[in-house]
């Protein structure tokens, strides 16, 4: 036969068998060839389809190339936007329940009908020209959650004092008892809760449980809601957007979420997940957190956040779940004015980014931020570094040891430049703070679920409270003030000179930030 190459380029046989080992002709590696370029291609096609930031969209595209079929696969689970259509299905099912709640008031239903009218006759304004400006920007961003008057809020550190106060609520109830948390552990404080709500559930009180089913993982593993799931007046639901019946796959979302409202008049609400770790027990000390008691018009907002969170996961209708029972009417407590924020991936303005961007903007004296994750938005890491350098005593409060290391380094790699637009950085000592709060200005704070990193102002379902109210911010800023007392300041000069080694590891772990 012809050979199709010229005289001087004809291989020899043993060139020929170097140059194209026998392996290489094998039908399997053909196929996964193909199949990896085939998706490798599906991936850069579905980041071109969708517009997204272009770090983000070329770090999926080179993990794609990179690692053969597995690169594939982590995008189809952990970088594909499904949140388009997540919103879809979510926000039509508020829109049934709030669809609901019109025509109970047409209907005459008075105690719905009050907890609609609250808003005009608690809707509130704010005296200083700070909270004034915040406010003016949350009022049009979420018109559908006003800053209400009239409501007592008490800060309660870790479990120790969240956890008795909690349970005292609980035994207290009469008719309803609603709980949201992202951790409920398979432990002694998961089976005091559970067992004092089973207990309140044999007694006809009507019990609700929503937990997180990735927070909740090892809970589910080991089979700890099983044995409470058939006991009259109480259900249990595992919140996910990870389900192959309803075609959802999703598992990069989650409910942060922490609530719990009791007959309608008293709510908790903070950070505090329901785990062992958030107690003192055998010589640990408690994790370092923020949770909250809270009375006054506020709650009827927590309650309906919760039943919007149980009716996207179950089936109940909407007649069931808006009750008047569980909308009773709350004369004002207290002196604070508070507004409720829920952010999460079914809303497109992101509305916790913009109350931390417009605080931090507005700021002209003092910033107060503990958070145990710093791995914000570009424009909330802006604004914070702008407010520095207009001359606002800015401070930032982290843990010294994260659980989760990669978090800290994250944050860790962008201390200099806060450090050198003027923030002041402190890392708490051990225990682990899990702690998240904002004073602006001795008159605005912000408090609730959300971490300031990406996932929390992005991805997942959250709820805070802005509260103007001076006494609570001064309250607060004792305890952040405390928490500054047990942190060593990180120094500019001193933090330049750390090892080569941690300064690769920082920005290394910075690299996974464009991907959620």
């Amino acid at each position: 036969m012809t050979s199709i190459f010229p005289p001087a380029l004809t291989l020899s046989p043993s060139l020929a068998a170097v140059s194209s080992p026998a392996y290489l002709d094998h039908p399997l590696l053909w196929i996964l060839g193909i199949l990896h370029i085939t998706g490798f291609l599906l991936v850069v096609y579905d980041c071109l389809r969708h517009r997204r930031k272009a770090d983000s969209a070329l770090l999926w595209i080179f993990i794609a190339w990179s690692f053969t079929l597995v690169g594939a696969l982590l995008y189809l689970y952990f970088g594909v936007d499904r949140v388009p259509g997540i919103r879809h299905r979510r926000n039509r099912r508020d829109r049934e329940l709030d669809k609901e709640l019109k025509s109970r008031e047409q209907g005459d239903d008075m105690p719905l009908l009050y907890w609609r009218h609250v808003h005009e006759a608690a809707k509130a304004e704010p005296e200083s020209q700070v909270c004034k400006s915040i406010n003016r920007c949350m009022s049009a961003i979420i018109p559908d959650h006003p800053l209400l008057a009239g409501n007592r809020i008490e800060p309660l550190i870790a479990g120790d004092e969240a956890y008795p106060k909690m349970i005292e609520a609980i035994r207290t109830a009469r008719h309803h008892i609603h709980l949201e948390s992202f951790i409920i552990g398979a432990d002694e404080v998961g089976c005091q809760f559970l067992d004092e709500l089973c207990r309140k559930a044999r007694e006809g009180v009507k019990v609700r449980i929503l937990y997180d089913r990735f927070g909740s993982t090892h809970a589910v593993w080991e089979g700890f809601f099983k044995k409470y799931q058939h006991i009259d007046h109480l259900r249990i639901i595992g919140f996910t957007q990870a389900n192959l019946l309803r075609r959802q796959f999703a598992i990069n979302l989650r409910n942060h979420r922490k609530i719990l409202v009791v007959d309608g008049v008293h709510a908790f609400s903070g950070g505090t997940n329901l785990a062992i770790d958030n107690v003192t027990h055998n010589d640990h000390p408690a994790i370092q957190d923020y949770h909250f008691s809270i009375h006054g018009p506020i709650v009827q907002e927590l309650q309906y956040t919760f039943l919007q969170d149980w009716y996207s996961m179950t089936r109940e209708t909407p007649a069931q779940l808006l009750t008047a029972s569980y909308f009773p009417e709350i004369p004002f407590e207290g002196s604070a004015m508070m507004r409720l924020i829920n952010s999460g991936p079914v809303t497109t303005d992101e509305p916790i980014t913009s109350a931390v961007f417009s605080a931090f903007t507005q700021a002209r004296k003092q910033i107060l931020a503990v958070t145990p994750y710093f791995v914000p938005t570009e424009d909330i890491l802006f604004a914070l570094k702008a407010a520095a350098q207009r001359g606002v005593d800015t401070r930032l409060i982290v843990p010294q040891q994260n659980n989760h290391f990669y978090a800290g380094l994250a944050s860790a790699a962008l201390y200099e430049e806060m450090l050198e637009s003027g923030v002041q950085i402190y890392e708490r000592h051990p225990p682990f703070s899990h702690a998240k709060a904002l004073v602006v200005d001795d008159v605005f704070t912000l408090i609730g679920s959300a971490n300031l990193d990406v996932r929390s102002l992005r991805l997942n379902f959250e709820t805070c409270l802005s509260v103007h109210d001076e006494n609570f911010a001064g309250l607060m800023k004792s305890i952040i003030l405390d928490d500054q007392a047990s942190s060593s300041p990180v120094h500019l000069s001193i933090w330049r000179k750390r090892h080569h080694y941690r300064r690769l590891m920082e920005n290394a772990a910075s690299l996974l930030t464009p991907m959620l």
